[in-house]
């Protein structure tokens, strides 16, 4: 039996009437067909669909907020950059709340929340006017992106299970990628037309958000009574939300790989190479339609490997690529903007790795129950490290690539050994 042909633990009637669960859609396929089987596992055609307008308006919104403030309510760079981090931070504050709501047996209502304040963020936009109405949208927006990734993982881990769940998630980190992408292009173009077609996006963006999140809320799935009431050994329980919350701190070097793509890299060259940006952009792209199509094909033929394995070798990617990094930087030029954008294809590998074996150990180690916790704490460290990656790496980097590739590779490395030692053996 294929990974794609193994059955789903919870599908929808499994989850609301206990019945035996059917295969998922799809089984038995390749190609498109398989991804789109995967993404119709979890949730069927109406959650595909609110992951792709999830992913498409977090592509809108990454380009055009900033630029909402400043161009359309006049703000200053500084004061709308600075509502923006609070926005994020007041998520970050978010999650573990909705970890606690996620153990109290709800799934999709949290999912459909995310999205619901987002759009209400978006909305709040159209009536913003100055500094408070745009820190308010934000916040809303930052609260409902942070807390999307835990909900989203709660409902794939419990409409499947082993293999497939990691698989599902897969397709649906693909499925992001490509929205973002798209979502982003779409902004970038939308941006030129001035004032009135950045209102205009806004409000697209936020009746896009509401649709998804009415189309999630109607699927109606709740952790199975089970599950809800809870488990009968207390002390194990501890025991592996512990080792979960060591292996989120052991994820925080990891993160960091995200903010190397869209920070210290055009900064290394731009400013230390003085090569032009197209490079920047080429590496970006480069990047983005590898995660695409290579993360749900690595996931699959690594299915026999333990989770574990998979997150170590991970870090040891990323840590050889920025030590590339440090090398083909001393070429300077052309030359070295060519050897960044090949080790780029090493750190790409490394990053698809990572994100498809994180959040599947953390789904897979966690007592049922105490599902949303573990997420939270997951999720938590890789918004810490995110938060914190532009004013460590652009430090890092003004006392030299000698300074930053070196220590990013030893703080990856470290974090290797701490999966290897305390991670649980998934």
């Amino acid at each position: 039996m294929s990974l794609i042909q193994e059955k789903s633990v919870h599908d929808h009637a499994a989850v609301r009437s206990a019945e035996p669960p059917a295969p998922p859609v799809g089984a038995g396929r390749r190609g498109p067909s398989a991804l789109l089987g995967l993404l119709t596992a979890a949730g069927g055609p109406r959650y595909a669909a609110a992951l792709l307008v999830d992913a498409v308006g977090t592509g809108l919104l990454r380009p055009f907020l900033l630029l909402y403030g400043i161009g359309v309510l006049r703000l200053g760079a500084g004061a709308a950059g600075l509502a923006m981090s609070a926005g994020m931070v007041a998520g970050l504050l978010v999650v573990p709340l909705t970890g606690r709501w996620i153990d109290r047996g709800a799934r999709t209502l949290p999912a459909a929340a995310t999205l619901a304040v987002r759009a209400v963020g978006a909305l709040t936009l159209l009536v913003a006017d100055g500094l408070p109405g745009f820190t308010a949208a934000a916040v809303l927006i930052g609260v409902g992106s942070q807390s999307w990734p835990t909900t989203h993982a709660a409902v794939v881990s419990t409409l499947t299970a082993g293999r497939l769940r990691d698989a599902a998630l897969a397709a649906g980190r693909s499925l992001r990628n490509a929205g973002l992408g798209t979502g982003a292009l779409l902004a970038t173009l939308v941006v030129t037309g001035g004032a009135g077609a950045i209102r205009a996006l806004a409000g697209v963006t936020g009746a896009a958000c509401l649709g998804a999140a009415v189309l999630v809320l109607s699927l109606r799935v709740r952790a199975p009574q089970a599950v809800a009431a809870g488990a009968a050994e207390p002390r194990a329980d501890a025991g592996s939300l512990r080792r979960i919350t060591v292996l989120s701190v052991a994820n925080l070097p990891f993160a960091f790989c995200f903010d190397v793509l869209e920070v210290a890299l055009p900064a290394l060259l731009v400013l230390h190479l003085q090569a032009s940006p197209a490079w920047s952009s080429g590496v970006f792209v480069g990047n983005t339609v590898l995660v695409i199509t290579l993360q749900l094909a690595l996931v699959l033929r690594l299915a026999d490997r333990s989770r574990r394995a998979v997150l170590a070798a991970s870090g040891v990617a990323l840590a050889l690529s920025y030590l590339g990094y440090w090398a083909v930087g001393s070429l300077g030029g052309t030359a070295g903007a060519a050897g960044i954008a090949a080790v780029s294809v090493l750190f790409t590998l490394g990053e698809i790795l990572y994100t498809g074996s994180g959040t599947a150990l953390v789904t897979a180690a966690a007592p049922p129950h105490l599902l949303g916790r573990a997420l939270a704490r997951w999720e938590l460290s890789t918004g810490v490290g995110r938060a914190a990656a532009p004013a460590v790496l652009t430090a890092l980097l003004a006392a030299g690539p000698g300074v930053l590739w070196p220590v990013l590779a030893v703080a990856t490395l470290l974090g290797v050994v701490g999966v290897l030692r305390l991670a649980p053996a998934e």
